[in-house]
């Protein structure tokens, strides 16, 4: 073990304004550098976000910072060099100015983590989708769950989909391949479905269930359309079951901003003659899933609405799906 060391920098959290110090000679687990020592964890599970993959309306990330702000977890480490995984070109590093100097921000996944009075405790995993060496960097994240004696992975964020924002958003989970409903009283969530393009960080729930560490995931779905920069309305909703499986105080959810947001959109969608009767399909479909036999809806769009999801993914695709900085 290393004697404790001065800290010899502080810098910002890497793309989510977060300040934390990292001593010299930290310690190497695959690509991260942690804090040293390491801390003694109670059965902990690792709490994940990934972006921007999974992380529309920056449900992930502000999901995992209330949490965290709540349990006043603390910094425990982040890549040595994210440029071997990160093309900088694609996420940018950022130049600021603090008490006259010039500091560069360099973009980077990081792990903080928060011990509780029972239950297990948290690693809580910002983390960038990698543009290079994948699989080297999810087995960084795998030899991090080894270290850290991790017992279950819990992959939290959100998507778009073909969704009203007028009722009760959607969100599809599991714990190992297996329903999370039984736990969650009226909470209603779905198995996933879904098939199609993947991150490369999926290999990182494989590779954790084939070490016996439980993979789960938790994802909202969010109205296309609406595409906000911070969905106050999806990260309720995901604190909600979280809050359910954790036994954690409802007051971590934040419902008034959510709903502040929505009744803004509402507003919105009244005046715009294009939207009102796409949103009114969108709700019928919405409401013969619910009263439909789990699986996939059976009510097809309109060809008028498919073109325009079409066209809301397409600028999601050309280029609106990169952090910002």
């Amino acid at each position: 073990m290393t004697s404790p060391a001065e800290p010899i920098a502080i810098t910002r959290g890497e793309a989510y304004n977060v300040h934390y110090y990292i001593k010299k000679d930290p310690m190497k687990i695959g690509a991260f550098e942690l804090i040293e020592p390491l801390p003694e964890l109670r059965e902990p599970h690792a709490l994940a976000m990934l972006r921007p993959w999974i992380d529309v309306g920056s449900v992930g990330t502000l999901a995992l910072s209330r949490l965290e702000s709540h349990l006043q977890a603390q910094e425990l480490g982040k890549l040595a060099k994210p440029g071997m995984f990160f093309d900088f070109t694609r996420y940018r590093p950022t130049l600021t100015s603090r008490d006259g100097k010039r500091e560069v921000t360099v973009p980077n996944s990081f792990v903080r983590y928060a011990r509780r009075a029972s239950g297990p405790d948290f690693v809580f995993l910002h983390l960038l989708e990698p543009h290079m060496f994948g699989e080297d960097y999810t087995d960084s994240v795998v030899e991090l769950f080894k270290a850290l004696g991790i017992k279950r992975y819990f992959l939290a964020g959100a998507m778009y989909d073909a969704v009203p924002h007028t009722r009760p958003l959607l969100v599809t989970g599991s714990i190992s391949g297996v329903s999370i409903q039984h736990i969650l009283g009226a909470s209603k969530v779905e198995q996933s479905t879904y098939e199609g393009p993947t991150t490369i960080n999926y290999l990182v729930g494989q590779k954790a269930s084939a070490l016996g560490i439980e993979n789960s995931s938790l994802i909202a779905h969010l109205p296309q359309y609406a595409q906000l920069d911070e969905d106050f309305s999806g990260a309720a909703r995901v604190l909600e079951i979280i809050a359910a499986i954790y036994a954690l105080p409802k007051s971590i959810i934040d419902y008034k901003r959510g709903e502040e947001q929505y009744r803004e959109l509402s507003l919105a969608v009244a005046s715009n003659p294009r939207l009102k009767p796409m949103i009114k399909q969108l709700e019928q479909t919405y409401d013969a899933r619910a009263q439909a036999q789990p699986g996939p809806p059976q009510t097809k769009l309109s060809a008028e609405l498919e073109g325009f999801l079409r066209e809301m993914g397409e600028k999601l695709d050309g280029g609106g799906s990169e952090p910002k900085t």
